[in-house]
């Protein structure tokens, strides 16, 4: 699958490559967040090491930014979702 066609797509691509690599990072600990639907969609998803992935994905956020953690993580979440939604269609 051609995720990168997809809304968001560039950030899941570089979440699952971040995840192989063993790296934490906030494209990884967003495609933790939807794992269980890209799993459903057919994405090879590690299962999640990270307790409360929510959580550890608003901290590193704020971590950067406190003043625009809640919207950043809303918006992500967002991506997020389009990206499942376009790819559920598509599939």
């Amino acid at each position: 699958m051609d995720l990168e066609r997809f809304p968001g797509g560039d950030l899941v691509s570089r979440g699952l490559r971040d995840l192989a690599r063993g790296e934490d990072t906030v494209a990884a600990l967003l495609v933790l967040v939807g794992a269980p639907r890209l799993r459903r969609l057919g994405l090879q998803v590690p299962e999640t090491r990270v307790p409360e992935v929510e959580h550890v994905l608003y901290e590193r956020l704020a971590e950067a930014d406190p003043d625009a953690a809640h919207g950043r993580y809303n918006a992500l979440i967002r991506l997020l979702v389009s990206f499942e939604r376009a790819a559920e269609c598509a599939g």
